[in-house]
């Protein structure tokens, strides 16, 4: 169900993590939760952001919550949903803001694997879920995980870009040294703050401009 393959270079980074009791009581957890309720992403999943942005290739992250509850939604990466599923309201403000941004046509599939691809680590601060119910996997050792993800991503590499929509994601900057990196902080593309400052905060220019500014290559926005 909970099994930490994860790609070459994470598993180095990480290994330390795995080996931790209180990821042992999660793993229980997990297995447990398996057996009486359906949980999102699938168990091949959960992993997902890792294995589709090697530690070594990570130019931006993006901070999201827990995964989305609905059924064929969640596949492993903040904020995106598998081919063919209608774009959930947070990441349909997201394609908007990167419309009137970069440019960019309204994309035909909210999968974000792409953005994956070139560097931008979509990771959500709980990785699993319960089906229908939200946060139901909150405080159970995931906040523990990857809080240690976005701290060794500090220590151990330079001029990333931290992209943190919303109160909880903004409260991870004091996890990062803005003297090597950048952080980008917004209200949530959520319906409820998108219009708190959402819209208009240029996200996706802002990194490209960072990124080339240390001679790195730009994201690939448009989907």
């Amino acid at each position: 169900m909970i099994d930490p393959k994860i790609e070459e270079s994470w598993k180095a980074v990480l290994f330390d993590e795995f080996q931790k009791p209180y990821f042992e009581e999660l793993k229980r957890f997990l297995v447990e939760e398996k057996q009486r309720h359906t949980i999102y992403p699938h168990g091949s999943n959960i992993f997902a952001a890792f294995n589709n942005t090697p530690f070594d290739n990570v130019k931006v992250v993006i901070l999201g919550q827990d995964p989305y509850h609905g059924a064929n939604q969640a596949h492993g990466l903040a904020f995106s949903v598998n081919e063919g599923v209608q774009f959930p309201p947070s990441l349909q403000n997201i394609f908007k803001e990167l419309r009137d941004d970069m440019g960019c046509d309204m994309p035909k599939s909210g999968n974000l694997t792409s953005w994956a691809k070139e560097g931008v680590f979509l990771l959500n601060t709980v990785l699993t879920v319960r089906a229908a119910e939200a946060n139901s996997h909150k405080s159970r050792g995931w906040e523990i995980f990857t809080d240690a993800v976005i701290r060794l991503l500090s220590e151990k590499k330079e001029n990333l870009v931290f992209i943190l929509w919303g109160s909880p994601a903004g409260a991870k900057s004091s996890l990062i040294d803005a003297k090597k990196h950048l952080i980008l902080k917004s209200p949530h593309p959520s319906p409820l703050s998108s219009y708190r400052g959402f819209f208009g905060s240029k996200p996706f220019s802002k990194t490209n401009e960072y990124l080339a500014s240390k001679t790195i290559s730009p994201i690939k926005w448009c989907l």
